[in-house]
């Protein structure tokens, strides 16, 4: 039985993009249990208020919440919990060092279901946003709507 490739999921976190500024992004695998990336196939995730942080030389994400699955019952899944991510060291090295610099953090920007029908979350080492920098990213979106209406 082959996987659906007509379905795409892809669910992005606007909240990110509007609060930081992204210097660089990384795609990487989570590891997740049966019910979870069935609830993932269905769309059933948010990343509000989900960042990654170190536990010793391992990657988490915290807040991230994936509803539990209807059709699930005894092996049902916590819907918060933290999750590890999988980078190569090289990665987790360079994502280490980078963090321990002042203000950078490293938050998610989008999960999605690759070809070969794994979940793969797009991470995002980020620097935050002034005040000022959030009006300015507001009135770039205004002028670019203005353009495309003008068309």
């Amino acid at each position: 039985m082959g996987r659906q490739k007509d379905h795409k999921v892809e669910i992005r976190n606007k909240r990110a993009s509007f609060d930081y500024e992204f210097l660089e992004t990384y795609e990487a695998g989570i590891v997740l249990v049966g019910t979870e990336i069935k609830s993932i196939r269905m769309g059933r995730v948010s990343l509000v208020d989900s960042y990654c942080y170190f536990v010793g030389n391992e990657l988490f994400v915290k807040g991230m919440n994936v509803a539990t699955y209807f059709w699930g019952s005894w092996g049902q899944h916590e819907p918060t919990r933290d999750r590890k991510l999988l980078l190569n060291k090289k990665e987790l090295r360079h994502l280490r060092q980078s963090v321990k610099e002042k203000g950078l953090t490293i938050v998610t920007v989008k999960i999605f279901i690759n070809d070969e029908g794994l979940a793969k979350l797009v991470i995002a080492l980020a620097k935050g946003k002034k005040v000022y920098d959030k009006r300015q990213t507001i009135k770039e979106k205004d002028i670019r709507r203005e353009m495309e209406r003008s068309e």
